[in-house]
């Protein structure tokens, strides 16, 4: 699996994860472009599995990633739901590309993350003007 292939897949998972909402102060995030633009990401990405070295776990525990809504409150997306083919082959991929690299699942998580992001936030979108 090249990162391109990766990067695919978790967004493609991540975009299925809305609408959500801020259980806090109930700001309804519709899209993922939405979220990104109105979160501060917080903390690092972390996949449990990857960090037990568990490249093929039957029962997968899963990542997380964090951000602030704008209230203070910590909003969670994770990757449950994944089909655990899927997941078995992002984890093939991070496994790889981690000893390649010489990056730990973190930093790669982290990279992954920000280029999710950067591609979400580089596309064009709705206007915030066009809402009456």
């Amino acid at each position: 699996m090249t990162d391109p292939e990766a990067i695919r897949l978790m967004r493609k998972h991540l975009e299925g994860l809305f609408p959500k909402e801020c259980p806090n102060c109930h700001r309804r995030f519709a899209t993922l472009r939405e979220y990104v633009q109105a979160t501060t990401p917080v903390g690092a990405t972390i996949s449990y599995d990857a960090e037990a070295k568990d490249w093929q776990p039957t029962k997968p525990v899963g990542t997380t990633a964090m951000a602030n809504c704008a209230c203070g409150t910590t909003l969670t997306l994770t990757s449950e739901g994944i089909p655990i083919r899927q997941m078995w082959r992002l984890l093939h991929w991070a496994m790889n590309e981690t000893r390649r690299r010489g990056l730990t699942p973190q930093q790669l998580l982290e990279q992954a993350r920000l280029e999710i992001r950067r591609q979400v936030l580089a596309e064009p979108g709705p206007d915030p003007a066009d809402h009456h």
